[in-house]
């Protein structure tokens, strides 16, 4: 595991300490466990945006139509067989 060392606002530190203190975490565990969720939030903030701009192309909703109409196509296939 790696060492990171960061400087925090008073305000922020203070906050940090009485959290980690209430919910008997070290303050490390508690960044931690921020840092994840945080991170998590930015990848779905990704994902979403991605979606909505791929909601807007032509191309790409053609794309997803025709694969759409071939997995129909299949399962029509498989409960005709």
């Amino acid at each position: 595991m790696a060492t990171f060392t960061s400087s925090l606002p008073d305000s922020l530190l203070d906050k940090l300490s009485v959290l980690a203190k209430e919910l008997k975490l070290p303050k490390n565990r508690l960044i931690e466990n921020a840092l994840e969720l945080y991170l998590e939030q930015i990848e779905k903030a990704s994902y979403i945006k991605s979606y909505k701009q791929a909601a807007t192309d032509e191309d790409i909703l053609k794309v997803a139509e025709e694969g759409v109409q071939e997995y129909f196509t299949a399962i029509n296939d498989t409960e005709t067989n």
